[in-house]
């Protein structure tokens, strides 16, 4: 089956060799950059004298990892699925270091990364993650975005892969979602993984003795600039340049 066709009936599709090897070597050495250079942020999370397990506000700490979606043919396949003002709306750094695994239970991926929380009503549960305010976002807005999850090492039963429930994105509350089997994910570093938010997702521990790193790259993109109810992207980054340089030029007006 064709990827538009799985990202269509199962909320989910896997791009493989998007990225080659000295790509993804490149976006790491890039990454291990900042890293260093924001050593005392807080919006790096690491616990007590472990490696970093993740990262928030990675359009802050790392603007450049934009680029990364502007590659094709994952850049295409971007706009394919949520058209010409698609853009990046939260950026994340995911890692399962050797020795310091960690797991989350099947979820479905509720937040936005908003400027301020506004008037509740169809978002709730205003919050505040590494001082950027989040909100609960309603079908409608999560129906239109797309997850879009790098892989920079290989995903494999050793290193906690991710679990998904085929078809489950059709479906806001997990309560509703139909009895399907969930499929695990392997992916080889470089593969590109497509999912729709409200895709029930989980995954478990590393094995103990697990020595690979699980470094992951997760971009949260939106086909739609503006949101309802007067709020407003804490980010918005577009994966087209040539709608970011009209939209450029507009502001100098």
């Amino acid at each position: 089956m064709k990827w538009p066709k799985q990202l269509e009936r199962d909320g989910y599709s896997v791009l493989p060799e998007i990225f080659g090897a000295e790509a993804v070597a490149a976006a790491l050495a890039e990454w291990d950059e900042v890293t260093r250079a924001n050593a005392d942020n807080a919006a790096l999370l690491a616990g007590e004298a472990g490696p970093a397990y993740g990262a928030r506000n990675l359009l802050d700490l790392w603007p450049r990892v934009v680029e990364l979606l502007r590659v094709e043919p994952l850049r295409a396949a971007l706009l394919r699925v949520l058209g010409a003002d698609a853009g990046v709306v939260r950026a994340l750094y995911f890692d399962k270091p050797p020795g310091h695994s960690w797991a989350l239970p099947w979820h479905k991926d509720y937040s936005v990364a908003v400027k301020a929380a506004g008037p509740l009503g169809a978002f709730t549960k205003p919050t505040v993650k590494a001082g950027v305010p989040h909100v609960i976002a309603p079908q409608a807005v999560l129906d239109r975005m797309l997850t879009v999850r790098i892989h920079l090492d290989d995903m494999t039963p050793e290193n906690g892969p991710l679990r998904v429930v085929p078809g489950s994105h059709r479906y806001y509350d997990q309560r509703n979602d139909e009895p399907r089997q969930p499929v695990t994910l392997h992916c080889r570093a470089g593969d590109v993984l497509l999912m729709r938010p409200l895709v029930t997702h989980a995954s478990g521990h590393s094995k103990p003795d697990a020595a690979l790193h699980r470094r992951i790259v997760h971009l949260e993109c939106a086909a739609d600039a503006a949101l309802p109810d007067g709020y407003e992207w804490k980010w918005l980054e577009q994966i087209c340049e040539e709608g970011r340089a009209a939209d450029d030029a507009e502001e100098r007006r």
